[in-house]
């Protein structure tokens, strides 16, 4: 039985695990923090339970898929609700969208907002179901090794019949002339690294996860879903190892022998390293043993971070709805903040998700609670005074939309931007998201899988293949596990 050393304990970690241990592997997971999820973590105060990082619940059926891998259902792990409506929209001059949940509903919303538009509605969900289930049944699932495996000629006949190499843009508006709907269909993709302008159409598959399958909660929080994985990692016998810090990769011969830990030596026959791929090789590998440089790390274009803010409140919120998003000032000049000239925004954009709404064991009877995320450029300078300035801008916002005073019952408040991705995660540049997706940075032109230096080391995760997300996160340690059991010749 092959020994195998998982560092960081968020979803591709645990992902990986899983298959490890799937596998015949003996598995230990290394956690620096007291609890497991990475970004996924909560936090716990005064009867309030926030979800630190992730909030949307989309591409239900890839959860479904991980689990039933080991044949365990999602409903044998925790409850799914779906939310209707989605989301809400906030425009300009306070106006507000309610998205409806369902096809149907949504397809008579459209027609509301422009004559024709639900017809275009059904074109645009059929093309995007073959371009969502393309990626499931294959490009998602490509180890992006080697350039060699997409010399495919059904691939270059996919990418014109499919017209890939347009933006998302282009492609929103060749279905829908009204500006709000546009706007709806582009959305889904600000936080990949790039303006929908610039961004592939092969992304639209998010606007198809959002539309057609739904946006949904996991009832007493997103922690269920990681709190569901250790449990099947666990039950496959994975040992999970908490408030343990690894400080260095050992590497004899040429291949990782263990890591360092605050404790002490764990030996293994290989590691799988699920931290931030940056800080994985910059500061747990000597440098001789490095793949990327520190010039290959400041040409990468990062996704977003973000500014976030976990608010409970001594009250009800009246009309607010689980998934706000405040599109009441100018997109492409946040935008223009975040991805051409990187400075705090003036008037930003921001999303608003108070799951007591839907969810009351998250906050104490008769309160809220609220989690705030501002879209930041990586990388920025982090002051509080600059944090407060920003909160201060949207708090004033969410009020007005609410229609009363918040600021005077927030009884418990937490702020969360770059320096505390990079204190907590190591993560580079403080980014919130991984790698951005561009073309210049998809499959084989992303850090690889497998590192090129040194044996039976493997990595997993947002800055590695096929990119950030929760789902795309599962689908990281699985295939980083498999191609690290098919190279001990363990059966994946």
């Amino acid at each position: 039985m092959s020994e195998v050393i998982v560092i960081g304990a968020g979803f591709s970690g645990l992902a990986a695990a899983c298959h490890l241990a799937k596998g015949g592997a003996k598995v230990k997971v290394i956690e620096r923090h007291g609890q497991p999820g990475g970004r996924a973590r909560i936090w716990e105060q005064d009867g309030y339970r926030f979800d630190l990082g992730p909030s949307w619940y989309w591409m239900a059926d890839l959860f479904e898929r991980f689990f039933g891998e080991f044949g365990v259902q999602v409903n044998e792990l925790y409850e799914l609700k779906r939310l209707d409506p989605s989301y809400r929209v906030v425009w300009p001059g306070g106006e507000i969208s309610d998205v409806p949940a369902g096809l149907e509903a949504l397809r008579a919303w459209f027609e509301s907002q422009e004559p024709g538009a639900g017809e275009q509605l059904d074109r645009f969900i059929q093309e995007t179901e073959y371009i969502c289930r393309s990626a499931y049944e294959d490009y998602l699932f490509r180890r992006s090794l080697s350039f060699f495996e997409f010399v495919d000629p059904r691939l270059l006949v996919e990418l014109f019949r499919l017209r890939m190499l347009r933006s998302m843009s282009a492609y929103a508006k060749s279905f829908f002339k009204a500006p709000r709907l546009v706007r709806l269909i582009e959305w889904p993709v600000l936080f990949l690294g790039a303006s929908a302008k610039e961004t592939s159409v092969m992304y639209s598959l998010m606007s198809y996860a959002d539309m057609a399958l739904g946006t949904w909660y996991p009832m007493g929080g997103m922690h269920r879903s990681i709190e569901g994985m250790v449990r099947v990692a666990t039950e496959l016998g994975a040992e999970l190892h908490l408030n343990e810090r690894v400080r260095r990769i050992t590497v004899e011969h040429g291949r990782a022998t263990g890591v360092e830990t605050d404790s002490g030596t764990w030996q293994a026959d290989a590691v799988l390293a699920s931290a931030d791929y940056h800080h994985v090789e910059t500061r747990l590998l000597d440098q001789r043993h490095r793949q990327y440089d520190d010039r290959y790390w400041d040409k990468r274009t990062m996704s977003p971070s973000s500014l976030l803010y976990y608010l409970g409140i001594a009250s009800e919120l009246g009309d607010c709805k689980h998934h706000t998003l405040f599109f009441d000032e100018d997109l492409d000049t946040h935008m223009d903040q975040v991805y051409k000239r990187p400075e705090w925004p003036d008037k930003p954009l921001f999303y608003a998700c108070a799951p007591s709404v839907t969810d009351p064991s998250v906050a104490p009877k008769g309160c809220s609670n609220v989690f705030l995320l501002i879209p930041l450029a990586p990388g920025l300078d982090d002051s509080d005074a600059a944090r407060t300035r920003v909160f201060e801008t949207v708090m004033t916002r969410l009020e007005a939309h609410v229609g009363q005073p918040l600021r005077e019952r927030i009884v418990v408040q937490r702020s969360y931007a770059m320096r505390d991705f990079e204190a907590d995660y190591g993560a580079f540049k403080g980014n919130a998201y991984g790698m951005a997706n561009t073309l210049r940075q998809t499959g084989p032109l992303k850090p690889r899988l497998r590192s090129a230096k040194v044996g039976g080391l493997y990595f997993a995760g947002q800055l590695t293949v096929p990119g950030p997300g929760m789902p795309p996160s599962l689908v990281s340690g699985e295939l980083s596990a498999k191609l690290l059991l098919s190279e001990l010749g363990a059966p994946a």
